[in-house]
């Protein structure tokens, strides 16, 4: 399956993550990974299954890099409809505004009449599992999920 994992990121934990996912599955699939900041809302492929990850920043804002997506996202009319997708969050729980981030992309994609597959799973920081232990079988279960909706097309 053609997968292309976009990250928004603001101290390179999303980026780092993005390169586990790619490593451990890329020999199943084919992924590509990008930053979200060098992607424009027009140039996604909806014949692509996407996966977003997206941290928090600040007061559960955007991070740096997810920013010029969600601008021009925000700033467009495009129509995603077709574009299939899943979202982890990466934030730390110490903060009211906990997993905003990538609540706030999940939500501006659904308005652009994308479709969002699973639930929204986001990695708590002050947790005791690391990222890759919660991202990695969430990610298996989107992509059984995307394959069982193509099958039944």
């Amino acid at each position: 399956m053609k997968i292309t994992i976009l990250y928004g990121t603001e101290t390179g934990n999303t980026e780092m993550l993005s390169e586990d996912l790619e490593s451990e599955f890329g020999s199943d699939h084919e992924i590509e990974v990008k930053n979200l900041s060098d992607v424009a809302p027009e140039d996604l492929d909806l014949t692509v299954f996407h996966v977003f990850l997206c941290s928090s920043y600040g007061d559960g804002e955007l991070p740096a890099s997810a920013k010029p997506f969600a601008e021009a996202l925000g700033a467009s009319d495009t129509d995603l409809s077709g574009l299939r997708f899943a979202i982890f969050g990466l934030g730390d729980s110490d903060y009211e505004t906990f997993g905003h981030g990538s609540e706030q992309l999940a939500d501006m994609l659904v308005k652009h009449k994308a479709e969002q597959v699973g639930p929204r799973l986001i990695h708590d920081a002050q947790g005791g599992d690391l990222a890759e232990d919660l991202a990695f079988p969430w990610f298996e279960e989107r992509v059984a999920e995307v394959e069982a909706l193509s099958d039944a097309a």
